[in-house]
């Protein structure tokens, strides 16, 4: 009797393990999409010729929005944080889309009066070598681009300039971050000292901005704010010209 019973709990026991397992393969599925076809039957809209219409300006576009159901901090750090949102697909179904959310930065294409590139070299953990970046820095709370660039440019470089303006705007990776860097170029530079923050070990090089941009072409840069600087200086500068 003792060793029916002892089988019988056994075997309840596996089926309520297997049931869960299987409620757990049932929600990873539902919520798995990447590369997984299986449960589609949609196709892309057919390629249209047609002048450039930016997002949110289609009337296609709203066919193609997700709506955010939840959102929750997964993950809370020092520079940025991990959020899990669950989001409605415009198919209906419910999606898991893991988002990084980042207060924003700004990087600066610095030129000399001799057309030098003020370049700044740093190891970056995440890549384990050092980098070769114009300089760059996150926003402050609340703190103005503009002021931001300035700042970043005399800490790290020990440059000010005597004009800034406004290159352009990129969204680094927006598949999983909202991070944006708001790019200036900065023109008469002078040095009065760098004050870099105290885990910044940094040292600058002043590069003819053509070979800056013959290695961005050829692949030997790849830092991302810095290969947008680079383009988006040598297009204006043969539109000058």
């Amino acid at each position: 009797m003792g060793s029916s019973s002892k089988k019988n709990d056994s075997k309840n026991g596996n089926t309520a393990n297997n049931n869960g397992v299987a409620d757990l393969l049932e929600s990873a599925e539902a919520y798995t999409y990447d590369g997984d076809r299986s449960g589609t039957a949609h196709r892309s809209g057919l390629p249209e010729a047609r002048d450039l219409v930016l997002g949110g300006r289609d009337q296609r576009d709203a066919a193609l929005e997700e709506h955010i159901l939840s959102e929750d901090v997964a993950w809370h750090g020092r520079i940025f944080d991990v959020n899990r949102m669950e989001v409605s697909l415009a198919d209906g179904r419910h999606a898991i889309r893991d988002v990084v959310r980042h207060p924003g930065a700004v990087a600066v294409v610095a030129l000399t009066d001799d057309g030098r590139i003020c370049l700044v070299r740093q190891y970056r953990a995440a890549l384990d070598r050092v980098t070769v970046e114009v300089p760059a820095g996150k926003l402050g709370a609340g703190e103005d681009p503009l002021d931001c660039a300035r700042r970043e440019l005399l800490e790290e470089t020990g440059y000010e300039a005597d004009k800034i303006a406004f290159l352009t705007t990129i969204a680094t990776s927006c598949g999983f971050a909202d991070e944006l860097i708001h790019l200036y170029m900065a023109t008469g530079l002078h040095m009065c000292g760098s004050n870099p923050d105290a885990d910044e070990f940094i040292n600058v090089d002043l590069v003819p901005l053509q070979e800056l941009i013959d290695a961005v072409l050829d692949g030997r840069i790849e830092d991302a704010k810095t290969v947008v600087g680079a383009l988006v200086c040598d297009a204006v500068a043969h539109r000058l010209s």
